[in-house]
């Protein structure tokens, strides 16, 4: 399995075979892992690390309604945390030192594990501390969840097969790489694709930016994603946007090969705007969907 992940081409390599271009974006998307991450990991984490047992279905009720269920679906992990945070704080019990952590977060170039171990080294708030000890313990369980909760969305690969013939297929993911191609590979969709763009590349407007530059026309490239950030980065770019809806998705991906046919007939505008409209209010008051 290894070996085939060296071998995926990189985005310098790269070189388009057909007119059109389908991004897709992994987790929550086309890969059945967000909820899974979200309800096991990030939010029991929370819970433990913070010693908030008391109120813990309360809090983990609204940590999947801000990460999965609302117009913040997909945001990063500590601006994630602050908001929940701040929440307990004003409604439940004070967290310690929290104005430190906020700082942070809305002045940091990077929000990652290594950009909070730098800021550590300067200022050994405990609050800090406990947010990267909470962001590590979510890797960790990340990395213990069995392969069996783990699967692609139904359709995916029959979405894919059916557009091969007229469009490259590239991941633009968020994700880390060598997850990303692990569970691809494993699920049988890395064959069908072309291209695999993670983190490590840059941001998902930046690489639909790079994609852009290898001759697609703008109103060739379609962009598949399940959050509001995928939205904007097609957006970005002025590219067609295809959402893949939270608690809908196997529908999604039904409907997603006649999508891609309204791409190539060049008839996707006023589709894609009454797609982006039942996007937005799936994700509107993230507490009424369900």
């Amino acid at each position: 399995m290894k070996e085939d992940c060296e071998m995926a081409v990189s985005l310098e390599q790269f070189k388009p075979t057909r007119d059109y271009l389908i991004c897709v974006d992994s987790d929550g998307c086309a890969v059945d892992t967000m909820d899974i991450k979200h309800k096991r990991c990030f939010g029991p984490c929370l819970v433990r690390e913070w010693g908030l047992e008391a109120w813990e279905k309360e809090i983990l009720t609204r940590w999947d309604e801000i990460n999965l269920y609302s117009m913040t679906r997909g945001i990063n992990r500590f601006k994630g945390l602050v908001m929940m945070l701040e929440e307990i704080d004003a409604r439940l019990t004070p967290i310690e030192g929290l104005s430190a952590l906020k700082s942070w977060v809305d002045t940091a170039k990077e929000l990652s594990n290594p950009s909070l171990e730098a800021v550590i080294q300067a200022n050994d708030a405990p609050v800090l501390k406990k947010a990267l000890n909470w962001s590590y313990a979510v890797n960790r369980a990340i990395a213990a969840l069995p392969w069996e909760v783990k699967k692609a969305f139904p359709g995916v690969k029959e979405g894919f097969e059916a557009v091969r013939a007229f469009a490259d297929i590239a991941v633009v993911s968020s994700a880390n790489r060598d997850a990303v191609e692990e569970e691809w590979e494993t699920f049988g969709l890395l064959p069908l694709v072309d291209l695999v763009l993670c983190q490590d590349v840059g941001s998902k407007a930046h690489c639909i930016a790079e994609l852009q530059k290898k001759g697609y026309a703008a109103d060739h490239i379609l962009m598949v994603g399940d959050a509001p950030g995928d939205k904007a980065a097609a957006e970005s770019n002025g590219v067609w946007y295809y959402p893949i809806l939270v608690r809908h998705e196997e529908d999604s991906w039904r409907e997603f090969p006649a999508a891609a046919q309204r791409l190539k007939d060049g008839v996707y505008a006023a589709y894609g705007e009454e797609k982006a409209k039942a996007f937005l209010d799936n994700l509107s008051g993230g507490k009424t969907h369900g």
